[in-house]
C-alpha cells in the first residue's frame, strides 16, 4: 500500500540541497523564496549545503545524503523542499537510509525526480513532482503552480482535481522579472498521438527521462517489487519528461525503459512540454511518440504541463489518477488511494 504524507498548516519546511546548491550572488533569490514560505505561515529550516555549489554539485554525495537522512527522520518537519533540481544527485542513493526514512513530503522536479522516484518504489512513500522552492519567490503563483499547496494538504483517501494552464512560457526571460517569475504567453494545447481525446487510469510515477533513466537495473529502480509490493499490480500511467535529449536520444531511452519491463502493464504515458526534443535527420519527437503508442498499444499525451517549460501540474508518485484530455484541455485527478 502507498502511504501519503500530509502538509500541515504551520509545518516546518526542510530546506536542503541533495543534487545543486545555489550560488552566493543567488542566495537573495532563495532568501525571498523562503519569505514568501514563512508569509504563508510555515516555518523554514536550512541545511548547510543549499548554501553551496562547486563542480556540479552543492556538497560532496556523503554530506548531502547525511543531511538529507537526518532530515527525512526529524518529525516536526513536514515538507523537504529543495531550491531547485542539478545534476548528480544520483551520487547519494547508495548512502539514503532507505528503512528509516519517515513519510514526509519531497517536492521538486528535473534531477531531483531521480530521489523521488526510487524512494517511492523502494518505500511505497508518496512523493512529489512539481515546482521547485525557488519558482515560487514572485508576489504570486500561476493558478497551476499555486495547486502545488493544496495537492500537498490532501489526506489519504482524498481526491484533487487539477487543469491544464491556460498558458505557458515560450523561454526565460530573466532581464524582465514579473510578480508572478513565469511569463506565460503561449496557448496551452495537450496533445494525443492519433485521436483527439482521451480518458486514462493508473497508478503514476515519472520525472525527468533525461536522469530516471539511469535508474534502471540498479536497487533503486526495482519497479517489479514495487508492482507487487506497493500496488497490487495495477496499471501504471506514466509522466516524463525531456530536459536535454535529441529526439533519437529520447527514443533509446524509451527503448530502454521497454526492454527492462518498465512499460508493462501501462495505462499510457504522457510526456510534458519541451524545449529539447530536437530533430535527427527529420526524425522528430512527435515520430517517437507515434511509435511508442504503436509498440505499446496505450495512449500517448503530450505537451502536458509538466517539466522545464512551466508551468506545471503537481504529479503524485504513486497517486491513482484519472487523466481526461479533449480539445486540447487535460484534467488530472487524483485520489490518494493507499
Amino acid at each position: 500500500m502507498i502511504r501519503y504524507p500530509v502538509l500541515e498548516e504551520g509545518a516546518a519546511i526542510g530546506v536542503t540541497a541533495p543534487s545543486s546548491g545555489v550560488n552566493k550572488e543567488l542566495h537573495d533569490l532563495l532568501r525571498l523564496a523562503g519569505k514568501r514560505m514563512e508569509q504563508m505561515g510555515f516555518r523554514l529550516l536550512y541545511g548547510q549545503a543549499v548554501w553551496t555549489q562547486m563542480k556540479a554539485k552543492s556538497a560532496p554525495a556523503q554530506k548531502r545524503a547525511a543531511e538529507l537522512n537526518e532530515w527525512m527522520q526529524n518529525d516536526p518537519i513536514r515538507l523537504i523542499f529543495p531550491p531547485w533540481g542539478g545534476e548528480l544527485i544520483i551520487e547519494i542513493l547508495e548512502h539514503i537510509d532507505f528503512e528509516n526514512v519517515k513519510p514526509k513530503w519531497i517536492l521538486g522536479y528535473s534531477d531531483i525526480s531521480v530521489l523521488l522516484l526510487a524512494i517511492t518504489l523502494k518505500t511505497g512513500i508518496a512523493t512529489a513532482h512539481g515546482t521547485n522552492l525557488i519558482d515560487l519567490r514572485g508576489e504570486y503563483s500561476d493558478p497551476t503552480t499555486a495547486m502545488w499547496l493544496q495537492v500537498l494538504q490532501t489526506q489519504a483517501g482524498e481526491s484533487i482535481t487539477q487543469h491544464s494552464s491556460s498558458n505557458y512560457q515560450k523561454e526565460w526571460n530573466y532581464a524582465n522579472p514579473s510578480p508572478c517569475v513565469f511569463h506565460l504567453t503561449e496557448r496551452t494545447y495537450w496533445k494525443v498521438t492519433g485521436r483527439t481525446e482521451v480518458h486514462l487510469r493508473g497508478r503514476l510515477l515519472g520525472g525527468c527521462i533525461d536522469v530516471i533513466r539511469h535508474l534502471i537495473g540498479t536497487p533503486f529502480g526495482n519497479l517489479r517489487h514495487f508492482q507487487n509490493h506497493f500496488i497490487n499490480h495495477e496499471p501504471i500511467l506514466w509522466y516524463l519528461e525531456n530536459c536535454e535529449l535529441s529526439a533519437t536520444d529520447l527514443r533509446r531511452s524509451l527503448v530502454q525503459m521497454k526492454l527492462a519491463g518498465w512499460f508493462d502493464n501501462c495505462a499510457g504515458v504522457m510526456f510534458g512540454r519541451s524545449a529539447a526534443n530536437q530533430p535527427v535527420d527529420g526524425y522528430t519527437a512527435e515520430d517517437v511518440y507515434d511509435e511508442l503508442a504503436n509498440e505499446l498499444q496505450v495512449p500517448i499525451v503530450y505537451d502536458i504541463d509538466c517539466g522545464h517549460v512551466p508551468p506545471q501540474i503537481t504529479f503524485i508518485n504513486g497517486a491513482c489518477a484519472e487523466v481526461e484530455v479533449k480539445d486540447g484541455k487535460g484534467i488530472v485527478r487524483q485520489t490518494f488511494k493507499p
